[in-house]
């Protein structure tokens, strides 16, 4: 059974992205600050608790992951934090807290990551981007920033890595349903929805299907990719 760390697999599209990796007959190793809650009894999906923000401990984490678990086949670098707020207004702590734990602890959850996928010559990597990237939203400039900079940054890693068999590739939802839009209601979310030619907002499970794509051998010749899946509303 292959292994494929995911963070912030407990809930929203994370959980969507696990139960679609058990169901494909991976073992998901989850990492994220709370557990998981209501996976059946016996599923095999490890869980370990940490909070990405300490950037530090990362490099422990995946030790002990693999040291426990076995190597990785896969990473999914899903779990990330967006700050609401005018960049006038906002507190450098928060732009900060988000560049750590948007940009900076996923750069070092792959850095230690790939190394063994490299010393195996096989991996599969895949960061969660959004479509904000390159549309930009007002209120969002600094997760904007960090999710522009992992779609290069993941870009890059695709060529220092390819030659050693590992594929690097990023996802990009735009508006998907799940808690974090619940509170879109009335016009709001009439108008989101009036951008997507096929009338509605992308589920959770579209995002995981895209995630599984990558990480199975129909996607063994994709690296370097940006994967939108918005339901069409930035066509």
């Amino acid at each position: 059974m292959r292994n494929v760390l995911i963070t912030g697999g407990g809930r929203g599209i994370g959980r969507a992205i696990t139960e679609r990796l058990l169901a494909d007959g991976y073992r998901p190793i989850v990492v994220s600050r709370t557990a998981p809650a209501g996976l059946p009894e016996g599923v095999d999906a490890p869980f370990h608790a940490h909070d990405l923000a300490d950037v530090e401990g990362i490099h422990a984490l995946v030790t002990g992951i693999v040291k426990e678990h076995g190597p990785l086949y896969g990473l999914v670098n899903n779990a990330g934090i967006g700050l609401d707020g005018a960049l006038a207004t906002q507190h450098l702590s928060d732009i900060e807290r988000v560049l750590r734990v948007n940009l900076l602890a996923t750069i070092a959850l792959t850095k230690s990551a790939c190394r063994g996928m490299m010393s195996r010559g096989e991996g599969r990597i895949v960061t969660l981007s959004s479509i904000i990237a390159r549309t930009g939203f007002s209120g969002l400039s600094a997760y904007a920033a960090s999710k522009a900079g992992l779609e290069g940054f993941s870009q890059s890693l695709a060529r220092e890595l390819g030659p050693m068999g590992i594929t690097v590739n990023c996802v990009a939802p735009g508006f998907v349903e799940t808690g974090m839009t619940e509170g879109l209601q009335g016009e709001k979310l009439a108008a989101i929805k009036r951008r997507s030619p096929l009338g509605g907002l992308a589920q959770g499970a579209d995002v995981a299907g895209a995630v599984a794509y990558l990480l199975g051998p129909d996607a063994a010749r994709v690296t370097g990719t940006v994967l939108t899946v918005d339901a069409g509303s930035t066509a």
